[in-house]
């Protein structure tokens, strides 16, 4: 079957300036250290250099003290040739709870204005009911909306599942899907395999992001490209590897002089890498990347637990004092994965799933507490799971919440809301794209509003820190 796949130069989409730094040092990676970069970048011929969205927002605000819509706005000054990416949380957004329509549309619209050629949406649980509005939006303001589909493994998780997403994706107006393996646990021939079976139920291009953490993704990635995987997302090398992505220069190293090759010069690629060293040199001497998410973990493949959830869970039982607890945890996971209707482990699943182990295990009686969270989750209110939930558990929390499960799309019983948002907000407006910062992060982009008040003021740092302006 593989004689048949059409060979043609595989496209790659390179997220140093993403996901790399946010798997690696938290998303610190700064606009000014970015900056100087761009020019060589923009020559190599990527695919996209995915550069927003995901944790950045979040981290531009509460930790750099920058507007991310300012980030956006020079990045694209800076790429003249390339497209720009950004990773979009459906329905929530680049938050942590689900919005109103009106909300999500004016993101998009708003994103697309400051530079943005292609959106990635996905939702933790593969409901795609959570990512028409995002998708409709993009298509609206002629942006390349792609739908990311978080891989998983389980019984319900067939060929033939992922054939029909495809189809579906194909049908909601997608423009491509993307296989987002957010833990590492696409192994070479499974993913010979999914592209395949995501080929067969569409005609859409597929694009494999996957992340080093169990030791196989650029196994992975050639495989993937073999079995006709359109695009790869990759890192340059001071910031690949570990819980990040394979890295860029070994994988068009690896497809030169094949039907494969996407013609990239390696002295460039080389003079790049040499501009991210020293940053990284910094990174480890400052604590801020740890050699800890540099190695491999095999635990991801033995457990189907991405790297981060793993040291969650250690983090959570340290706290607890229960610390030998941990291989028990280990072993309730897919316990609660499975009476969790089987969910994929991404943000924010992962922690829900996470964090309800840890409380079974160490309290000693499976679900004698339930977390806010996962009552949210059994009641349908972040979408639909592949299966269904284990009746009892579900039947904890009707009984403690007093609501009845929802069916419909959780959006559909959200009044608009950013009227009410802008009006929370409007004494700091300055620009249309602040209510969204707002309506995203109140507390943070508050403080950040304070500190952009006080730094145009002129203020005194000491001053603002002394109360004027709280930072």
């Amino acid at each position: 079957m593989s004689e048949t796949v059409n060979k043609k130069p595989v496209k790659i989409c390179e997220t140093v300036l993403r996901d790399a730094h946010q798997s690696l040092i938290a998303t610190r990676m700064t606009t000014e250290q970015m900056l100087p970069i761009i020019d060589k970048m923009d020559k190599v011929g990527y695919h996209a250099v995915e550069c927003w969205g995901g944790a950045t927002f979040d981290a531009c605000l509460r930790f750099l003290k920058e507007d991310p819509w300012d980030r956006l706005r020079k990045l694209k000054d800076g790429f003249k040739n390339t497209k720009l990416q950004m990773l979009f949380r459906g329905q929530n957004i680049l938050g942590y709870r689900p919005y109103a329509d009106d909300v999500v549309e004016y993101f998009v619209q708003k994103s697309v204005a400051n530079g943005i050629d292609i959106i990635r949406i996905f939702d933790c649980l593969n409901d795609l009911r959570n990512l028409q509005t995002a998708v409709k939006a993009a298509n609206k303001e002629k942006a390349h909306a792609q739908v990311a589909l978080s891989y998983t493994i389980g019984d319900a998780y067939t060929l033939e599942y992922w054939e029909k997403m495809a189809r579906n994706i194909e049908e909601m107006g997608a423009d491509s899907i993307c296989i987002k393996d957010m833990a590492g646990l696409l192994t070479p021939y499974e993913a010979e395999k999914l592209v395949k079976a995501l080929k067969s139920g569409s005609k859409l291009p597929v694009e494999l992001h996957t992340h080093y953490t169990s030791g196989v993704a650029s196994m992975t990635l050639l495989k993937a490209v073999e079995a006709g995987c359109d695009i790869i997302d990759t890192a340059m090398s001071p910031l690949a590897l570990g819980t990040s992505q394979p890295a860029t220069e070994v994988m068009a190293k690896t497809f030169e002089g094949t039907p494969y090759d996407p013609g990239f010069d390696q002295t460039l690629l080389s003079e790049i890498a040499d501009y991210f060293r020293p940053l990284r040199e910094q990174w480890i001497e400052s604590g801020l990347l740890s050699t800890k998410v540099l190695g491999v973990n095999i635990k991801t493949l033995l457990y189907q637990v991405p790297g981060g959830m793993l040291s969650n869970l250690v983090s959570q039982l340290k706290e607890m004092h229960a610390e030998d607890k941990y291989q028990q945890v280990l072993e309730e996971v897919p316990r609660v994965r499975k009476d969790f209707g089987e969910c994929p482990l991404v943000t924010p699943s992962s922690q829900i799933v996470g964090t309800q182990a840890v409380l079974n295990v160490v309290l000693g009686e499976r679900y004698k507490s339930l977390t806010k969270e996962s009552k949210d989750l059994l009641l349908g209110k972040y979408g639909a799971t592949v299966k269904p939930f284990n009746p009892e558990v579900q039947k904890l929390a009707i009984e403690q919440t007093g609501e009845q499960p929802i069916t419909t799309r959780f959006a559909d019983s959200l009044a608009p809301e950013l009227d009410k948002l802008r009006e929370e907000c409007k004494q700091w407006i300055q620009q249309d794209e602040d209510v969204l910062s707002y309506a995203l992060f109140p507390q943070v982009a508050t403080d950040f509003f304070k500190y952009r008040k006080a730094q145009q003021d002129k203020i005194d740092p000491a001053v603002a820190k002394n109360g004027a302006y709280p930072v």
